[in-house]
C-alpha cells in the first residue's frame, strides 16, 4: 500500500513538472538565491554557542553552550536596550502604522487625477533619498541655528540643539521615519483599495449614505484583510529597529534613549570583533520577533479570522 502511494505520488509530480516546467525554471532562480544566502547562513547560528575565534572556525572553536546569552541577560545595559528599542518600535507602530493607511484613504476620495497623481508623487519622493543624506538633513535642521530653532523661536521658544535632548530623539526619530515612508507604504492600501466591489458604493449612495459612511461600512472593511496581514508582519518584526538610522543620529547625551538592540550588536560584533556574543543577542532578538508574530497571527486568527497561515 505504501509502496502505490508512494509511485502514484512521483507519477503526479512528475506530470507536474512536465506540465508546469517553464513555470519551475522561472522560480528555480529564486530558490537557489534563498538557499545560497538565506538558509547556508542560517549554519552560522551554531557560533552564539561557541567561543567563536575565527583562525579556528565553526569546528574548531571551543562549545560554550548558553553562556554568550546568560552574559547578555546579566549585562548592565540589557533593560535599557530592551526597553529602548520596544519603545521605538511600539511608538512606530502607534503613529507610523496608521499614517499610510489615511493617506490612502485620502488619496481614494480625491476625484482630480491630476491632483492625485501630483501628491502621490510628491509623498513617494522621499522614500527614495538615502537615509544617510536625511539624518544629515535633520542635524543641520536640529542645530541651534537650524531651521527647526528658527521656528521655535518664532513661537516664542528658546534655541537648542535639539538632537542632544533626550525627549526629542523619538519624536524626531518616528516623525522623520513617518515622513520618509509614508507615500510608498499607501502603494499597497491604494492598490487594496482599487478589488473593492464598486456597486457596494452604488448601493450606499442609493441608500442615503455619505462619503464619510461610506468610508467606514465600506471601504475601511474592505482594507481591513490586507491592514491585519501587514499588521502581523509588522508585530513580527518588532524588534528590528534599523541601526543606520540610530547610529547617524544618536549622541551620547542621548544613549540612555537611543541605544537599541542592533545598535549593541553593531558595538559587539563589528567595532569589537566579539562574534559570538553578537550572533547571541541577534538570535534572542530573532526569538522574540518569531514569538510577538506567533501569538498575533493567532490572536488575529480568532478574532476575525484572518492570518498569514
Amino acid at each position: 500500500m505504501a509502496k502505490l502511494f508512494s509511485s502514484t505520488r512521483s507519477s503526479v509530480l512528475a506530470k507536474d513538472l512536465k506540465r508546469n516546467k517553464y513555470k519551475y525554471l522561472i522560480v528555480l532562480p529564486v530558490i537557489i538565491y534563498l538557499i545560497i544566502f538565506s538558509y547556508k547562513p542560517m549554519y552560522g547560528v551554531i557560533i552564539a554557542f561557541q567561543n567563536y575565534k575565527p583562525f579556528l572556525g565553526i569546528s574548531g572553536s571551543k562549545w560554550v553552550g548558553l553562556d554568550n546569552f546568560i552574559t547578555f541577560f546579566r549585562d548592565i545595559y540589557f533593560i535599557r536596550l530592551l526597553r529602548n528599542t520596544l519603545s521605538i518600535s511600539f511608538l512606530s507602530i502607534l503613529f507610523g502604522f496608521p499614517a499610510p493607511i489615511l493617506l490612502a484613504l485620502l488619496l481614494n476620495e480625491i476625484r482630480s487625477n491630476r491632483f492625485k497623481r501630483t501628491v502621490q508623487t510628491i509623498s513617494y519622493m522621499p522614500y527614495f533619498i538615502s537615509i544617510v543624506v536625511v539624518c544629515g538633513l535633520l542635524k543641520t535642521f536640529c542645530q541651534t541655528d537650524g531651521v527647526f530653532n528658527d521656528l521655535i523661536v518664532a513661537f516664542g521658544g528658546e534655541r537648542s540643539n535639539l538632537l542632544s535632548v533626550k525627549e526629542n530623539f523619538y519624536p524626531i526619530y518616528i516623525l522623520s521615519g513617518i515622513w520618509q515612508s509614508v507615500g510608498w507604504d499607501s502603494i499597497i492600501y491604494l492598490a487594496a483599495l482599487t478589488s473593492i466591489d464598486q456597486e457596494q458604493y452604488e448601493a450606499a449612495k442609493v441608500d442615503g449614505a455619505g462619503r464619510l459612511k461610506q468610508m467606514i461600512f465600506i471601504t475601511l472593511p474592505g482594507l481591513m484583510p490586507t491592514i491585519t496581514v501587514l499588521f502581523i508582519l509588522r508585530m513580527g518584526g518588532i524588534l528590528n529597529v534599523g541601526y543606520e538610522k540610530i547610529l547617524l543620529m544618536y549622541q551620547p547625551l542621548t544613549y540612555g534613549v537611543s541605544d537599541v538592540i542592533s545598535t549593541y550588536v553593531y558595538r559587539k560584533g563589528i567595532i569589537e570583533a566579539n562574534y559570538s556574543f553578537s550572533t547571541a543577542v541577534g538570535l534572542f532578538n530573532s526569538a522574540v520577533n518569531i514569538f510577538f508574530l506567533l501569538i498575533t497571527n493567532q490572536l488575529s486568527k480568532k478574532v476575525n479570522d484572518t492570518s498569514i497561515f
